[in-house]
């Protein structure tokens, strides 16, 4: 359970995106975004940082490798297509539940983390954000592996459990149960939330 939030903490969202609402996912989707727009309401309340994070993985160089049931276009053109595709379609657009206003940070990422090649750990250390509450999709794919490489470089990390599924129990279970004990603490939204109000406002 959640035993304090640093004066900085920026509340961080994996892949909240039209490509993913779609998803079968273990909880209902839209019970994990109602407790997403809470705490984006929270932490706006107390002037935190709320980062957005949207996957386009299309020409990334682990797409080109060989990976079991890969779909992803491997030459130029069919990248170029694809990509195109995606703008059109707004698939990787967050969806419209969960505004992106000013002063929000939006990262796109290229890996299952939102950290290697992206400017997510700069525009942090340039708020000196020192920790990071966690929700999303897909907690053993995206959430996991963003909250690997924050604890790597010393973020205080907290999971908020039901802001957050995925595409099965097992994997949800696992991340939960035996992954994020070792890196972070572990809490609802509403006791997230609680913890929050004790912060003060950072003018």
């Amino acid at each position: 359970m959640i035993t304090a939030l640093d004066a900085k903490t920026a509340l961080v969202l994996i892949d909240l995106q039209n490509s993913i609402a779609g998803l079968q996912t273990v909880h209902p989707f839209n019970d994990v975004v109602k407790n997403c727009t809470q705490l984006i309401d929270a932490f706006r309340t107390k002037k935190l940082p709320v980062v957005f994070v949207r996957v386009i993985t299309v020409g990334a160089k682990w797409t080109l490798a060989r990976v079991e049931r890969s779909n992803m276009p491997k030459t130029e053109e069919g990248i170029r297509e694809m990509k195109a595709k995606i703008e059109a379609t707004g698939a990787a657009n967050i969806i419209s539940q969960l505004e992106v206003k000013d002063g929000d940070l939006l990262i796109t990422k290229h890996t299952w983390s939102a950290f290697p090649e992206t400017l997510l750990h700069d525009e942090l250390q340039k708020r000196g954000i020192t920790g990071i509450v966690l929700g999303g999709v897909a907690t053993s794919i995206g959430v996991e592996a963003t909250a690997r490489d924050a604890s790597v470089l010393g973020y205080n990390l907290t999971f908020a459990k039901d802001a957050m599924t995925d595409l099965t129990a097992s994997g949800h279970e696992h991340s939960l149960n035996t992954i994020f004990p070792r890196i972070g603490e572990i809490d609802t939204t509403e006791a997230i939330i609680a913890k929050l109000r004790e912060l003060a406002v950072i003018s």
